[in-house]
C-alpha cells in the first residue's frame, strides 16, 4: 500500500464519485431491499452481493480520495486479487476440515450453484481487507516514529513462530486443536512478512523498519471494520456459516460471533496483506500501471 507504482486518475468535482462507486451502493441496499422481501435468490447469494457491491464503492471512495485504486489504476492485480483469494481462502477451508470452528447453512442444492456461490463469496474476501486497509492507510499519512531493528534473529524468530502455528493444531488431539484457529490467522503472516521484506517486497516489517506504523494501524482497523460487516451480512442471509466453537463459555455474541471473536480479524487481516504481497512480490509485473 505504500511506495506502490499507480496511474493518478483527475477527477473534476471534488465530491463527486465514479459511477461504478454508485453502482456499488446500489448494489448493497437493492440486495438488502429484496432480503427484506424474501426474494430466495438474493438469500442465497446476499454476501458475496453485497461485498461485491462494498469492493466497487470503496474501491471508488479511494479513487477520490487518494487518485488512486486497485479496480482502475492496477487493474491485473485486481483480477489476480480474486483468484488468489479463492486459493488462499481454500487452505483456511482445508483447516477447519480437521479443526472444524465453522460451517455453512442453507446452501443451494444443487452442486454447480452451490459453487458458484463458494467462489463468488472467496473472491471477495483479499479485496474487502485491502480495499478498506488503502483507505485508512490514505487517510492515516505517513507520520514517522521510531523505527524498529529488523534483524536477522527477528526473522527468524517469526519464521518459527509461522511454523509452529501451522503446523501445531494440526498434530495434537482435535479436542484441543479445535479451540486453536487463532493460530492459524497468524502463522502465514509470521512468514509471508519476512519473506516479503527480505526480497524488497512491501511488508509491515520494512514498514516499521522505516519507521511508519500507519500501515499497522491501517490493517487493524480494516480487520475489525471488515468483520463486523461480514458477521452484521451473515446474520441476516439464508445461505451462512455458523460458529461451532469448542469453548464452554465465550461471552456475549454480536450478531453470530463472540465479542472476544472479533479480535480475530485482526491477525487475518494481517495475513490477507502478507498474502497478497507475497503473490506481487513474486510477480512484480502484477503492480505496474
Amino acid at each position: 500500500m505504500e511506495s506502490i507504482s499507480h496511474v493518478t486518475i483527475p477527477l473534476t468535482s471534488k465530491w463527486k464519485l465514479p459511477r461504478y462507486a454508485l453502482v456499488g451502493m446500489a448494489i448493497i441496499l437493492v440486495s438488502e431491499l429484496l432480503l427484506y422481501l424474501d426474494v430466495t435468490i438474493v438469500g442465497l447469494y446476499f454476501t458475496p452481493l453485497v461485498w461485491t457491491g462494498y469492493i466497487l464503492f470503496i474501491d471508488g471512495v479511494n479513487l477520490r480520495l487518494h487518485g488512486q485504486s486497485l479496480i482502475v489504476s492496477r487493474r491485473r492485480e485486481f483480477i489476480a486479487m480474486l483468484l488468489w483469494s479463492i486459493l488462499c481462502w481454500l487452505i483456511f477451508e482445508a483447516y477447519n476440515l480437521y479443526l472444524q470452528n465453522w460451517e455453512y447453512i442453507g446452501l443451494p442444492e444443487n452442486d454447480i450453484f452451490r459453487f458458484i456461490g463458494y467462489g463468488w463469496s472467496f473472491a471477495t474476501i483479499f479485496p474487502a481487507v485491502l480495499e478498506t486497509a488503502e483507505f485508512l492507510h490514505g487517510l492515516i499519512g505517513k507520520e514517522q516514529h521510531t523505527s524498529w531493528g529488523v534483524t536477522n534473529r527477528l526473522i527468524v524468530t517469526w519464521v518459527i513462530l509461522g511454523v509452529l502455528c501451522l503446523t501445531v493444531p494440526l498434530i495434537i488431539d482435535r479436542s484441543i486443536a479445535s479451540k486453536l484457529f487463532a493460530l492459524v490467522w497468524l502463522g502465514f503472516f509470521f512468514i509471508l512478512d519476512p519473506y516479503n521484506y527480505k526480497h524488497r517486497g512491501q511488508s509491515v516489517l520494512g514498514n516499521l523498519k522505516r519507521g511508519n506504523p500507519s500501515i499497522v494501524l491501517a490493517l487493524v482497523l480494516s480487520g475489525l471494520i471488515c468483520g463486523l460487516l461480514w458477521e452484521f451480512w451473515n446474520y441476516w442471509a439464508i445461505a451462512k456459516w455458523v460458529y461451532l466453537i469448542p469453548i464452554s463459555f465465550v461471552g456475549p455474541k454480536l450478531f453470530e460471533m463472540p465479542l472476544l471473536g472479533y479480535l480475530g480479524f485482526i491477525p487475518f487481516a494481517f495475513e490477507c496483506y502478507a498474502m497478497q504481497e507475497f503473490l506481487v512480490t513474486r510477480i512484480p509485473s502484477l503492480r505496474q500501471p
